[in-house]
């Protein structure tokens, strides 16, 4: 088995090397069948990944420990879910499910792409190809997943207990899928520049291919918040680690592309800076990659030193050289004649908002990459701690806030003072307002006061929004408000699914802003049937209780927690001893409501004594956070969804197609 997953990932190689020529050579000479080859090469290069994929996940269900990287990262009483989700556990497994998941995503472009953009799709077919190229060539010869070993242990070492948990089955791949697919775009934008095509139709070939990897990222940075939050046992759920920046820049950037490129498509306008942001989106990916595999950066979230990281960086810095150079060679042919006709645009106020996220993505960037600086040129590392972030991204984050509710009340072109000031007025209210309330309340601190103002300002902008839409729309085809709001959507899925997903931002947002500026945090020592207090609750410990599976060895406390004198839950935090890693490992529990968490650590505990250390924190609008990404994810299901415009056009095209496909091969040949 272990030898057809290799030769698999050989056939691969090879395969992704011959797309590129026959593309390339087939699509300028006009040889239709060549193109097709070349496809088909596609198709099977994805097909002898999948097939060493299957090779790697068979020798983990087994428990075969001839295998290397099976012996590292898996042992024979490690739960059948984690044997499936140490494929990515480790360097070898998920460079193989990155390239794994490249190869599906060229075969999908190659199948949707074998009837149009007939001129563009080889050379985005091509630089995929490039792509998949890398990695299979460090698959095959730099770090083999297949490597075999001589002594075959027993066991296994097992896989790193903090991973031994359910986010880490869904956050890894939710990441890799957004770092992968980022990939069409920047493949489409190169072949664009090399093609000379650089009107905006690659940006609507690639529209969903962005979304869907804005969406994955979203979801892997949520998720991986979320675990942080589960699994580290301390309190939080974001500590600008590197590997966690390294996840939030190309979120970023993807974000002011999304925004960037509605400025394109309907003023014609940008060129530059779109391609500039989809490669740096890109670029950024690889960057990400590179940080968590080369081991230049020390983070809970990376692997171990390997000899990787100085192919990666040529890798990367080869990409930012040869796409730099494409980009400045066409710079002349990108300029418009159109320009900015007034700063109360909104135009205007999308290329600030760009500007805004580029911003803080630099300022990530530059605190993220700071230590390995200075260790190289004063031999001293100095680590930039949340402090630095914090200070820099907190302002940068207001004025984003702020953006996001004034882009939809500014008009297109130019706005006059008098719409102006007719359009915020209601919004402007809501968030004084709210401003106020939560002074009266008691909330005196200038940032989340500020923060709390803004985020209400941005809710009202959307519910002016969507009011005026449902009125506009009542009052044109005499629908009730529900029908209306619902038919609303379906047809405008765009605009106001980015609402959605703005108000899915603004929730996160207030649960970031609440649980970072009132949480509090209570250790305490006790003995068996003593109560202490956290806020408005009472905690009364009642003992612990063991059990010890072949896995794991778990020792569990229980709270009973009390608040004005009734019992409102029971909470079991516990310590956990994993006896094939030999590693320790918490499980925290955490009451949430929308108000506030209530999280609790066993610390420690004596068994003699029958005392236990708990470490407590009751920390507000945590839920907010989660709940936002949820309402995100819907935002961006909804504006990809197609709508009735598109359906129509899509079922046009399958007609076109199927009455046009014996002219096909004439079609792909360019009329040759």
């Amino acid at each position: 088995m272990p030898l057809l997953g290799q030769l698999a990932l050989a056939l691969a190689l090879i395969l992704a090397i011959y797309s590129i020529p026959a593309n390339l050579y087939g699509v300028d000479r006009g040889l239709p069948d060549l193109v097709a080859s070349a496809r088909h090469a596609i198709w099977a290069m994805c097909a002898m990944v999948t097939i060493a994929m299957l090779v790697l996940w068979t020798g983990l269900l087994r428990s075969d420990f001839s295998l290397e990287y099976v012996a590292s990262y898996s042992s024979t009483t490690l739960p059948t879910i984690y044997k499936i989700t140490a494929l990515w556990g480790g360097q070898q497994g998920s460079l193989l499910f990155w390239t794994w998941l490249l190869s599906i995503f060229s075969a999908i472009v190659a199948w949707q792409n074998r009837r149009r953009n007939l001129e563009i799709a080889p050379w985005a077919l091509a630089v995929m190809a490039g792509v998949a190229i890398f990695f299979l060539a460090m698959l095959n010869f730099v770090t083999r997943p297949f490597a075999l070993l001589t002594n075959i242990p027993a066991q296994g070492t097992d896989l790193n207990p903090l991973l031994q948990n359910y986010w880490m089955a869904i956050h890894p791949p939710s990441l890799y899928t957004g770092y992968v697919s980022a990939t069409v775009p920047f493949a489409f934008g190169a072949a664009a520049l090399i093609t000379r095509r650089l009107d905006d139709s690659w940006i609507r070939t690639t529209r969903r291919w962005a979304i869907f990897s804005w969406f994955f990222l979203t979801l892997g940075n949520l998720f991986g918040a979320r675990w942080a939050y589960e699994v580290l046992g301390w309190g939080g759920y974001w500590a600008w680690d590197p590997v966690e920046n390294a996840a939030f820049m190309p979120w970023l950037v993807m974000t002011a592309y999304l925004h960037s490129v509605m400025i394109q498509e309907r003023k014609d306008m940008l060129k530059v800076w779109n391609l500039a942001l989809i490669g740096m989106a890109f670029g950024l990916t690889l960057f990400g990659t590179f940080i968590t595999r080369s081991g230049v950066i020390s983070s809970v979230h990376s692997f171990t030193q390997s000899g990787l990281g100085p192919y990666f960086l040529g890798f990367l810095i080869g990409i930012a050289i040869l796409y730099t150079a494409l980009l400045l060679w066409r710079v002349n042919d990108l300029r418009t004649p159109a320009e900015f006709e007034s700063y109360l645009s909104r135009e205007a106020a999308f290329l600030f908002n760009n500007l805004v996220l580029i911003g803080i993505a630099f300022a990530v960037f530059w605190g993220t990459l700071f230590p390995v600086l200075s260790e190289a040129v004063r031999g001293v590392k100095i680590t930039v701690g949340p402090p630095f972030f914090n200070r820099v991204v907190a302002p940068l984050a207001l004025g984003l806030i702020f953006l996001m509710g004034a882009g939809p009340l500014i008009a297109w072109r130019r706005t006059t003072p008098r719409n102006l000031i007719q359009s915020f007025a209601a919004p402007v209210i809501f968030g004084v307002a709210a401003g106020l309330c939560a002074f009266a309340a008691g909330l005196h601190r200038w940032y989340a006061l500020t923060a709390f103002s803004l985020a209400a300002f941005v809710l009202g902008t959307i519910l002016v929004e969507f009011r005026r839409g449902v009125s506009a729309r009542g009052h044109l085809v005499a629908e009730p408000p529900a029908r209306a709001l619902v038919n609303l959507v379906a047809k405008n899925n765009r605009r106001y699914g980015g609402y959605i997903i703005h108000i899915g931002v603004v929730f996160a947002f207030i649960g970031i802003v609440g649980s970072s500026f009132f949480k509090t945090e209570v250790k305490r020592s006790v003995k068996s049937g003593e109560s202490f207090s956290v806020g408005p609750y009472d905690l009364r410990y009642t003992g612990l209780a063991s059990r010890e599976t072949p896995h794991v060895e778990i020792v569990r406390a229980k709270l009973i927690v009390t608040r004005d004198g009734r019992e409102v839950a029971t909470m079991s935090p516990a310590k956990l001893f994993y006896k094939a890693a030999q590693q320790p490992a918490t499980d925290v529990a955490i009451r949430s409501t929308p108000v506030s968490d209530l999280y609790v650590v066993l610390a420690g505990f004596d068994e003699a004594s029958a005392t236990a250390t708990f470490q407590v924190f009751l920390t507000p609008l945590v839920f907010w956070i989660w709940l936002g990404g949820f309402v995100m994810a819907l935002g961006t299901v909804v504006a990809m969804w197609p709508n009735v415009r598109e359906r129509a056009a899509i079922a046009a095209t399958v007609r076109g197609r199927a009455s046009d496909d014996r002219f096909a091969p004439e079609a792909a040949s360019g009329g040759r």
